[in-house]
């Protein structure tokens, strides 16, 4: 069992920066060799994902975030960051970070989502 917990959400004003952190633990689960993601959900709106880092280390993000937004992970910590910067209102959003792990077994192999209580960024105009 793989639990996430994120902390680092807040009320900022536009233009202003926030630095999400998503701390992993449980068993033998390890950042480094699964791939992480974040999420953000606006009222009303469906959750979408923002941006991902991979086990080797690759990053992808949605235009919506590109070249305002960084992942980064710190593996000694086993702590996955999303670093906002040049916050905008339409960034208003629960943002939630999530991964997965796929088991093998005699009947074949079984994914397990993953995913945090989520955190609460507001971005005032």
């Amino acid at each position: 069992q793989v639990q996430l917990v994120e902390s680092g959400g807040g009320l900022v004003q536009a233009g202003g920066s926030l630095r999400l952190s998503c701390a992993a633990s449980g068993g033998r689960f390890s950042i480094n060799v699964n791939a992480m993601d974040w999420y953000r959900q606006a009222p009303g709106k469906q959750r979408e994902l923002i941006t991902n880092i991979t086990a080797i280390g690759s990053t992808n993000y949605a235009d919506s975030v590109k070249g305002r937004f960084a992942i980064s992970r710190d593996n000694a910590k086993n702590t996955v960051y999303l670093q906002m910067n040049s916050l905008k209102p339409e960034d208003t959003a629960v943002y939630y970070c999530h991964t997965w792990t796929v088991v093998s077994g005699p009947r074949g192999n079984r994914r397990y989502d993953y995913w945090g209580q989520g955190t609460q960024v507001t971005v005032s105009s």
